[in-house]
């Protein structure tokens, strides 16, 4: 479904990614892990065209889209919630999803959908999402990234400074997603929360893959953990 093979990417004459590969399979959860400054955000940037590959390929269905510009990347079915969830603050709940929908100009039936692995949003939909919560509005960023109806969902930090219950509700999400058929790539600091939804995990180090493993492995066995993520950061 979505390949990255060997891709390169720069800022300005710095480059940050160096030969970064990997596939995500349909339905498939995989998690990027690793220490702050690894490459993991910059790796979703890339994805959506947000920073530029200098070399390699990046492959959606079937189609390169490693040169595409980044406000075609979601129209073709790629849904991004940044880190800090970037909301229209000054609009309502309902207005922010309403340009989600406009993205591929997709039916009401696709905010239904949305709304209904969070329910808490339509009791809130006239409400300005700049009043919500921290936990209500990371609800919201994946709400309207769901309006596109993606294939492929992309989350950088989604539980970043959540209270455990909204943590357990945004994985909740992540796993009914996945029974629906769409992938997700996860950028996660807490490492158990993304063992807890993941099928695979990728640990980048200098902007590169240096190892991939599944989930349940980890679980019994975290050297990995411990030598990308660090001992004392395994546990958040």
């Amino acid at each position: 479904m979505l390949t990255l093979d060997a891709v390169k990417a720069s800022y300005g004459a710095v480059e940050v990614l160096h030969d970064v590969s990997f596939t995500l399979a349909p339905g498939e959860i995989l998690c990027l892990l690793g220490r702050n400054g690894a490459g993991k955000t910059t790796c979703l940037k890339t994805i959506m065209g947000l920073v530029r590959t200098t070399s390699g390929a990046i492959v959606f269905d079937d189609r390169r889209i490693s040169q595409m510009p980044a406000h075609e990347v979601p129209r073709l079915g790629i849904g991004y919630v940044p880190q800090g969830r970037r909301l229209f603050a000054e609009l309502t709940v309902k207005e922010n999803l309403e340009i989600g929908l406009l993205t591929r100009h997709s039916p009401e039936t696709v905010r239904e959908r949305a709304l209904a692995l969070f329910p808490l949003l339509k009791e809130r939909l006239a409400q300005q999402a700049g009043t919500m919560s921290g936990g209500e509005q990371q609800m919201l960023a994946m709400a309207r990234a769901l309006c596109i109806d993606p294939k492929v969902l992309l989350l950088d930090e989604p539980t970043e400074g959540l209270m455990p219950s909204m943590i357990e509700r945004i994985q909740a999400a992540v796993l009914a997603l996945k029974t629906q058929g769409v992938s997700c790539i996860l950028v996660e600091q807490r490492v158990d929360a993304a063992l807890a939804v993941a099928d695979r995990v990728a640990f980048m180090e200098g902007g590169r893959i240096r190892a991939t493993a599944g989930a349940e492995e980890l679980k019994s066995d975290r050297s990995l953990i411990d030598q990308y993520v660090g001992v004392g950061q395994s546990q958040t």
